[in-house]
């Protein structure tokens, strides 16, 4: 119950601030830029790489990248760029059972 409380407290201020969720938060951000590019912030970790398939963790889930002559064009600790012809981006959650 604290934690929850906790966390009520931290939204009210983001939200006084103005401060975007995904920057107060680990919440991943996706940002696609036609069918030839995505940028994806707040990511963990890259989980498969291949020329036509790209996995990655994030703190809510699996992000599943689909297409060809895909590529990791830029990478930073916080942000991932991947560049090719997309086809379809997928999302496994993460469930608590």
């Amino acid at each position: 119950m604290k934690k929850n409380k906790k966390r009520q407290k931290a939204n009210k201020w983001n939200q006084f601030l103005e401060i975007p969720q995904e920057v107060s938060t680990n919440i991943p951000k996706l940002t696609v830029l036609g069918f030839g590019k995505l940028l994806i912030e707040n990511y963990k970790s890259i989980l498969e790489y291949q020329e036509f398939y790209i996995r990655i963790s994030t703190s809510i889930g699996i992000l599943n990248i689909n297409g060809y002559e895909l590529h990791l064009e830029e990478m930073t600790t916080d942000d991932l760029l991947i560049t090719g012809k997309l086809e379809s981006i997928d999302f496994e959650s993460i469930t608590d059972d």
